[in-house]
């Protein structure tokens, strides 16, 4: 009850907080839609992580690396490599989540 009515929430700090991941918050989607098109998850799993490693190593982007990665693109176009980055995409139900857990 209390902690939540008193909970402040700075827009700002979150989206520099996720910004500062580089983009890697969404390495499980990626692997996830990588699995839904046949690719085998062990083979998947290497080039999300081959991609991720360069993240911290290069500070590229993870998504910008995705969609340079030629062997990630012949199982994921850019409109689906974007959706996946797309935060409206992932809080689209955020709103009924709340409404659900929240109400009395």
């Amino acid at each position: 009850g209390n902690i939540i009515r008193n909970l402040v929430v700075i827009t700002e700090r979150m989206i520099e907080n996720l910004q500062m991941t580089g983009g890697l918050i969404f390495s499980q989607q990626v692997l996830i839609r990588l699995a839904e098109k046949g690719l085998e998850r062990q083979k998947a799993y290497v080039m999300v992580q081959r991609n991720a490693l360069r993240v911290w190593e290069e500070g590229t982007p993870f998504k910008d690396l995705l969609l340079e990665d030629r062997e990630i693109g012949k199982y994921l176009r850019k409109e689906e490599i974007e959706q996946i980055f797309d935060l409206s995409y992932h809080l689209k139900h955020v709103d009924k989540i709340f409404e659900r857990v929240f109400s009395e």
